[in-house]
């Protein structure tokens, strides 16, 4: 598989296998059948695996832990991210410290290569904090007081080697981040058609993500392309049970076109959807499989390369992105 740079860390496979999938949250497999997704992944020469507590309640990070039973093969990168909150600002460090030290124990490792702050970043005062669950939301002044300083404690104890940005919070508060040192070294961006965080959305108005992108690429940050089939709402059929006016499923009826025109040309819903986002600005794609039949699929997909750009503003033209 090929790779690229991905800003000032190691060159990135094209795909990174996520850890949603290998936590369960994406449909029904079994446990051995992650862990021989992992082994495929790697074989197929992806080199970075993108884990995350909330990925299964560890679920994840145990899959991994158990396909390489802490002999990882050389040059495999492996990250994990913590949903911070909005904890007192003296408790910012424990907690941060704790979550890594659980998942380098599932894991089976003694660092990190990034550690990713989890949490939906959002300006001081935002109408966001009104949401009725604000647990995955962290204020802009605690991450530049606290959080950014933690985050560089911890690599200067050599607990992990670089950090980042899920970049699904307020855009406007992120891209401000993107533009401070000491910067990132990688962000999440939203990388589908329509421009959407779907249930991952705690804010009014356009996410932005390709504002995002072009901050991150300004700056030399890495960046990831994450959801790209939207949690299944960019294939065939959704593959969880959604009561009717969960976000997904309304994404979902949004692509309606979309599917219709892939039926047109013949072509599965969910390999257009990879290969759209790898048009993106981005340095590498996670996948969100859970199983080898869907890992083939997106391998195949990024085989095939970027779609060309008559086919993306055809695409285009049937979705109203929320830009």
């Amino acid at each position: 598989m090929q790779k690229q740079p991905f800003g000032s860390l190691f060159p990135v496979s094209t795909l990174t296998l996520g850890g949603g999938g290998l936590g369960m949250l994406w449909g029904e497999t079994t446990f051995d059948e992650c862990v021989a997704t992992v082994h495929a992944a790697v074989a197929a020469g992806i080199n970075l695996l993108d884990l995350a507590p909330r990925y299964g309640d560890g679920k994840a990070e145990t899959v991994v832990g158990a396909a390489f039973g802490g002999r990882i093969p050389e040059g495999l990168r492996i990250t994990s991210k913590c949903n911070l909150g909005n904890p007192a600002p003296d408790r910012v460090y424990g907690i941060l410290r704790t979550s890594l030290e659980t998942s380098l124990r599932l894991i089976q490792r003694d660092r990190l290569d990034i550690f990713f702050l989890h949490s939906n970043l959002v300006p001081d005062g935002h109408a966001m904090w009104n949401a009725p669950d604000v647990s995955r939301l962290t204020p802009l002044p605690l991450f530049r007081s606290r959080v950014r300083p933690a985050f560089e404690k911890l690599k200067q104890e050599g607990l992990i080697a670089a950090w980042g940005l899920t970049g699904i919070g307020h855009p406007d508060a992120i891209i401000e981040v993107l533009n401070e040192d000491p910067k990132p070294a990688a962000v999440q961006c939203i990388a589908n058609m329509l421009d959407s965080p779907g249930g991952l959305k705690f804010f009014q108005g356009p996410s932005k993500p390709r504002d995002v992108m072009a901050a991150a690429r300004a700056n030399g940050v890495g960046i990831m392309g994450i959801r790209a089939v939207q949690a299944g709402a960019l294939t065939a059929a959704i593959d969880r049970d959604l009561p009717a006016d969960h976000p997904e499923v309304r994404d979902y009826a949004l692509a309606a076109g979309f599917r219709a025109l892939c039926a047109e040309i013949g072509e599965d819903p969910a390999i257009v959807a990879h290969r759209y986002a790898l048009g993106l600005d981005i340095d590498t794609l996670v996948l969100g499989v859970k199983n080898r039949a869907e890992l083939a699929g997106c391998i195949a997909a990024a085989e095939a390369g970027p779609l060309p750009a008559d086919l993306m503003a055809r695409i285009d033209a049937t979705v109203a992105p929320d830009r």
